[in-house]
């Protein structure tokens, strides 16, 4: 029986090679794999060949309408990951390439970074810890987030387990999404109310929408103004979604109290970027999703994803047949 051709163009850094689900993978499938970002479209297409089967392990490798139209053996291309802002599904549909995604499967790891996220800001660990380092022993006052109001702001997987888990260490949440259930709201005992509302009456704020050409800059100076000078704002949704420059100036005139982001316009942040100088913002390197335990079922998933495609029972479908 002849194996699958699959192409996986993108695994740098490498999570796919050491997995588990990749040495399962070789055994049922003849790969191609590459443990580096292609460095330009022709290297992308290249690599891909006449693979009819694409896994994209990294959202900065982009697929525009351009480059699928090249791509033209290609049946199904499976995504790492929830976002589907770096591949144009229209373009795909058109073409008749199917997008598989992995949904859900690091919900529980963001929600935690999340919660991290708001600890860090607003105990100022980072800034404690250095000077704990230096010989200080700083002991001013921080914010305790036990009765305080959280504000989500896209009510997804993950915006469902960050309401759970402040639920769970006493905070009030309050939440705004574009497709309101009442039912839900009851359920994880939350409060729905208007976007202007949530950011006037938040102590933290935190974003899960999804980039799309409505989201991006979907957080600016508007939204900081209405915030409290006190709020906090967390963001491990997509860095397009916040007005940058905004946020930055708001951090520097201390607009508001403070910022913790895991996700940036520009992906690595560049040496010396306006927003490392910062000394009231947490930085991550958009690693939120990346624990041990969501990275090997998010890789099975993508793994999956292509052989119940194979299998004419295609699952997790963003564009394309549906099973």
């Amino acid at each position: 029986m002849v194996k699958p051709k699959i192409s996986i163009p993108d695994d740098y850094p490498a999570v796919m090679g050491p997995s588990n689900a990749f040495k399962m993978l070789k055994f049922r499938a003849d790969v191609d794999y590459h443990e580096s970002l292609p460095p330009s479209e022709d290297v992308l297409l290249e690599r891909i060949g006449e693979a009819p089967y694409v896994i994209n392990i990294r959202s900065s490798v982009r697929f525009p309408a351009a480059t699928l139209e090249k791509m033209k053996t290609v049946k199904l291309l499976s995504l790492w990951g929830t976002g589907t802002d770096h591949v144009d599904l229209e373009a795909a549909e058109k073409l008749g390439i199917t997008v598989t995604n992995t949904p859900g499967v690091s919900a529980i790891a963001m929600a935690e970074h999340t919660l991290a996220l708001m600890l860090a800001t607003a105990r100022d660990l980072v800034r404690i810890d250095a000077k704990t380092r230096r010989g200080g022993w700083p002991r001013g006052f921080v914010t305790q987030l036990h009765g305080k109001t959280l504000g989500i702001v896209g009510l997804g997987a993950i915006g469902q387990q960050v309401a759970r888990i402040a639920r769970g260490i006493g905070m009030k949440v309050i939440a705004w999404t574009r497709h309101a259930n009442i039912l839900l709201a009851q359920e994880l005992d939350i409060e729905l109310v208007q976007l202007d509302d949530l950011y006037r009456r938040s102590d933290v704020v935190s974003l899960h929408v999804r980039q799309t050409p409505e989201t991006v800059n979907f957080f600016g100076e508007r939204q900081i103004n209405l915030m409290k000078r006190s709020a906090i704002l967390i963001n491990t949704a997509r860095g397009a979604v916040v007005d940058e420059a905004a946020l930055i100036q708001a951090l520097e005139s201390e607009r508001i109290a403070g910022a913790g982001l895991d996700v940036y316009c520009q992906e690595p942040l560049p040496e010396g970027h306006p927003i490392t100088k910062l000394s009231n913002v947490i930085l991550t390197p958009h690693s939120g999703g990346v624990s041990k335990e969501a990275l090997e079922a998010g890789l099975q998933m993508s793994v999956d994803n292509v052989f119940d495609f194979i299998n004419g029972d295609p699952q997790h479908v963003v564009v394309g047949p549906k099973a």
